[in-house]
């Protein structure tokens, strides 16, 4: 299976923005699991929230039917009743196999004022094709607890919006995710402006595949790898 980072920017085109994801989708081979940055569609749109939601019922629907023989991840404006909720939709096979919306939301973005909550229960590791995934959205890569939940996990993804000043913070806290958990990382940071970058797919041995200058990062996932780390290294992950 092909790990893939789609390292992208986000415009105020919300349309543009879907048009081009589709575009890397479709281009992604199949068997790969592909995670696309933290609101790649919408951005933090906070003055658009209605109409960023409204948007995201249409491209979850899109996104679906691309997920033909492919895990596709990435999170999208929803509102439920009067809330606003930052989510990720995993999708494989034309279905919506998991949900989980952010619960540890990032004060310094004023994500406090306009979204609400997720549930820590909703954090958790799924089965697709017999490998174990889990995720942790951008800002919950910085707390030990929520490592606890995914604890185990074959692949973690970390969908992200991660600021230019702290990216050093971003990428040693995801090798350093790999490494404590002796599993694949998945990190995929946007590419805009003032965004850190640092996208990467690191092993469970620790070894980093990034370029800054691409959209597409891309490796293969070795289970076999991850078996082998935890023998040899054995921290009771077995």
């Amino acid at each position: 299976m092909n790990l893939i980072a789609l390292q992208i920017k986000t415009s105020l085109d919300f349309e543009k923005n879907l048009t081009h994801l589709k575009a890397l989708i479709k281009a992604c081979e199949e068997d790969s699991l592909i995670l696309a940055p933290e609101l790649a569609l919408s951005g933090f749109s906070y003055d658009r929230m209605i109409e960023a939601s409204n948007f995201s019922l249409k491209a979850i629907e899109d996104i679906k039917a691309l997920s033909f023989n492919k895990i596709i991840a990435l999170t999208f404006i929803i509102k439920k009743d009067d809330n606003f909720f930052n989510t990720l939709y995993i999708f494989h096979n034309q279905e919506i196999v998991h949900t989980q919306s952010k619960v540890q939301l990032f004060p310094l973005g004023n994500e406090l004022e306009y979204f609400s909550a997720g549930n820590k229960n909703d954090i958790k590791i799924i089965e697709i094709n017999g490998i174990k995934i889990a995720t942790l959205i951008c800002f919950e890569l910085r707390f030990p607890k929520l490592w606890e939940k995914v604890k185990g996990a074959d692949i973690i993804l970390n969908p992200a919006m991660w600021g230019l000043k702290r990216k050093d913070h971003y990428e040693s806290i995801s090798k350093a995710l790999a490494l404590v958990n002796q599993c694949f990382v998945i990190a995929c940071n946007s590419a805009d402006d003032n965004m850190a970058k640092g996208s990467a797919i690191i092993s469970s041995f620790g070894n980093v595949i990034k370029d800054d200058s691409k959209e597409v990062i891309k490796t293969n996932f070795d289970l076999d790898e991850i078996k082998k780390t935890r023998r040899y290294i054995d921290i009771g992950l077995n």
